[in-house]
C-alpha cells in the first residue's frame, strides 16, 4: 500500500473527466487524524503554478486536513481565473469532508496554459469525497487508485511503504517521467505517517530526505513549474519514534519513489548513477555528477552503449568544483577506463547492455561523496516530448 498504508488516512482517485483518454485523473487524500501536522517542499522554479502558489500559503501553519491532485492540466499561466480554480477546488474538497479550505493542499499535473474546467474537478471532488467517506477509502485499492489518478506520462502508478518494529509506518505515492529536475522536489509526491510528530519534526525530517533523493534525481535537466512533495502525519499509531529511526525510513520512502521515476523516465533504455567520490565538499560531489548527468552527449553515448568517458571528463572540467583535471579516475560498470586523466583498461570491456549503468568518478580532492541519478538520452525521448499536449 501507498498513502493508505499508514493508519489514520484515507485516500481515492476517480476519473473527473479532465483526460481525454477517460483515465483516473482527481486525487484526494484525507488525513482523519487525530493530529494533522504536515509539512511540504516546492518547485524553487520562480515561474510557479497556481496550486504552488496557493499551498505555500496553506503549509505556513503546518496544518493540513487533505490533499487533493489532478492531472489533465498544470493550471500554470492561467491568471486570475486559474487561482480562483485552485482556490475554489479547495473549499469544494473543504465543504464536503467539513474542514477549512485553508487546510486543504492543492496539486495540479500536465499542459501549462491551458485552464482547468472547473465543473469537472467540482464533480470529480464529489465522486472522490464520496468515496473516501466509505470503509473503501482507507483500503489498498484505494491508495492504488490515487496513485493512478496522478499520473501523466507514466506508464505506472509508484507507491513505497516502510514499517517500524515501534508500530508506525511511512507511505507514499509519486509521479513523474519528465522534467525531472531539483529545486527541493521534483514532481508530485505524497507522503503519510502516522508516527506522532509535530510538524517542525516533519519538516525537518522532510528536507533532510528530499535532499539527497528526490533532489539527487536529474532526469532530463528540465525543472517544473508543479513540483511539490507533501508529508502529511496522522499520528494514529500513538507512538512517538527517535528522530534518527524516522528520518531513516523516510529517506528510505523516498529513495525508492525517486528510483522509481528514474525507471520510468520518458523514453529511457537505461537508469544511470553517477557516483562522485573524494570530493572537496558535498556540493562539489553534485556540481559534478550534476553536470555528467546534464550531459546531452554522454547520455547519447550511453544510448549508444558507447561508453565515452572522454565526454565524462568534458562534463566534469565545466564546473567549479576542486580537482587536479589530471588526477580524475572514472570507472564504467566496474571496468576501470580512466586513471589519473589517463587510458586505463579498454572500453571494450564495459557492458551497457543492461539498463543498469554505475559511472564512478574519483576526483581525489577530499573525503566527500555524492550520487545523482540520470537517464540516458534517446530517440523516444525526442519522439514523447515533441509530440506530448496533453
Amino acid at each position: 500500500m501507498s498513502v493508505t498504508a499508514a493508519s489514520g488516512f484515507a485516500a481515492a482517485g476517480v476519473v473527473a473527466g479532465l483526460k481525454s483518454s477517460g483515465k483516473r485523473d482527481l486525487a484526494i487524500v484525507q488525513n482523519l487524524g487525530p493530529l494533522q501536522a504536515a509539512a511540504a517542499v516546492f518547485t524553487t522554479n520562480r515561474c510557479k503554478a497556481n496550486p504552488v502558489l496557493w499551498s505555500e500559503q496553506v503549509i505556513g501553519d503546518g496544518i493540513v486536513s487533505a490533499i487533493v491532485l489532478n492531472s489533465g492540466g498544470a493550471n500554470c499561466y492561467t491568471g486570475a481565473r486559474g487561482f480562483q480554480t485552485t482556490h475554489e477546488t479547495a473549499e469544494a474538497v473543504a465543504e464536503r469532508l467539513e474542514v477549512s479550505g485553508g487546510d486543504v493542499l492543492v496539486c495540479s499535473t500536465g499542459l501549462i496554459g491551458e485552464q482547468l474546467d472547473l465543473d469537472l474537478l467540482k464533480a470529480g471532488v464529489w465522486d472522490a469525497t464520496l468515496a473516501i467517506t466509505t470503509d473503501s477509502g482507507v483500503s489498498e485499492a484505494a491508495g492504488l487508485a490515487a496513485a493512478e489518478a496522478i499520473m501523466t506520462t507514466d506508464t505506472r502508478a509508484k507507491q513505497a511503504r516502510m514499517s517500524s518494529p515501534e508500530g508506525w509506518t511511512v507511505g507514499g505515492m509519486a509521479k513523474g517521467a519528465g522534467m525531472l529536475a531539483p529545486g527541493l522536489a521534483t514532481m508530485l509526491v505524497v507522503i503519510t505517517t502516522d508516527a506522532v510528530l509535530n510538524s517542525e519534526q516533519l519538516d525537518t525530517a522532510l528536507r533532510a530526505a528530499t535532499r539527497v533523493t528526490f533532489d539527487r534525481l536529474d532526469s532530463d535537466g528540465c525543472m517544473s513549474t508543479n513540483d511539490t512533495v507533501a508529508l502529511l502525519g496522522s499520528g494514529a499509531s500513538g507512538v512517538e519514534p527517535a528522530a534518527e529511526a524516522f528520518a531513516d525510513a523516510l529517506t528510505s520512502v523516498c529513495r525508492d519513489l525517486a528510483e522509481q521515476l528514474q525507471a520510468d523516465a520518458e523514453g529511457a533504455s537505461h537508469d544511470i548513477a553517477i557516483e562522485v567520490v573524494n570530493a572537496a565538499s558535498e556540493d562539489d560531489a553534485v556540481e559534478v555528477g550534476r553536470a555528467v548527468s546534464r550531459s546531452n552527449l554522454f547520455k547519447a553515448a550511453i544510448f549508444g552503449n558507447d561508453p565515452n568517458w572522454g565526454r565524462v571528463l568534458a562534463a566534469v572540467g565545466t564546473t567549479s568544483a576542486e580537482f587536479d583535471p589530471y588526477g580524475i579516475d572514472v570507472a564504467i560498470n566496474g571496468v576501470q577506463v580512466c586513471s589519473a586523466g589517463e587510458p586505463d583498461q579498454p572500453r571494450d570491456l564495459v557492458d551497457l547492455a543492461p539498463r543498469a549503468v554505475h559511472v564512478l568518478i574519483d576526483l581525489h580532492a577530499g573525503p566527500a561523496t555524492a550520487t545523482i541519478l540520470t537517464n540516458d538520452l534517446t530517440h523516444d525521448y525526442v519522439h514523447e516530448n515533441s509530440a506530448y499536449a496533453s
